[in-house]
């Protein structure tokens, strides 16, 4: 009986003792000391959980490069000059200029199946400035309106969508505007290529 009483008092004691315990939860965020509750606990762990943002913060205020790498961009698929650049943005614009942003990154994808294709020429330049029989590939460059178009924002965006290796095109080589070719120009489409797909005002080819 009596060393059931004393084990009884020891381990009283010793919960006694523990809710005074050093607890090292978030640095200093629980003293020693001060009984372990609820609301301790809470307030250790919110504590322990900004103290992680807050180091990062502290770094990028320190003037240490905080790096996120999940965020660090590809390297580009395509390698430009300025010049191949400045007239894939034009004919883009020209070609699709009315489109949504997809429609005009697939007129940069067909531009850029073209150039990896050994049947075309091997730059944008040469692709889009290309006359076969006398007849140039793109009526923009036909009529000039190649130079005189306004590049938009979201050419560009879909313009370095392409060049960072997106292709949503699979594969065309060809596009068309039905309602604007003549019936003979498509005629020749129909007969000769693959239908892909249509996508806003173009037919897509291979």
């Amino acid at each position: 009986m009596y060393k059931k009483a004393l084990g009884i008092i020891v381990l009283v004691h010793m919960l006694f003792l523990a809710g005074y315990v050093c607890v090292a939860l978030a640095g200093d965020s629980i003293q020693i000391g001060e009984p372990v509750t609820t609301a301790t606990l809470d307030r250790a762990l919110v504590a322990d959980e900004s103290s992680s943002a807050m180091g990062v913060a502290d770094r990028a205020a320190s003037g240490q490069r905080v790096v996120d790498y999940g965020t660090l961009e590809k390297p580009p698929a395509y390698e430009l000059g300025e010049e191949d650049y400045d007239i894939l943005l034009r004919i883009v614009e020209a070609e699709a200029g009315g489109e949504d942003e997809d429609g005009k990154l697939l007129v940069a994808n067909v531009v850029l199946n073209r150039m990896n294709s050994e049947a075309f020429p091997n730059t944008v330049k040469d692709v889009v400035m290309q006359r076969s029989g006398g007849v140039t590939q793109f009526s923009p460059v036909a009529s000039g309106r190649i130079w005189r178009v306004k590049v938009s924002q979201e050419t560009i965006d879909a313009v370095q969508r392409a060049i960072q290796g997106e292709d949503i095109s699979q594969g065309a080589l060809y596009f068309a505007s039905r309602r604007y070719a003549d019936s003979g120009s498509m005629r020749w489409f129909d007969r000769r290529l693959t239908f892909l797909f249509k996508h806003g005002g173009h037919e897509f080819f291979f």
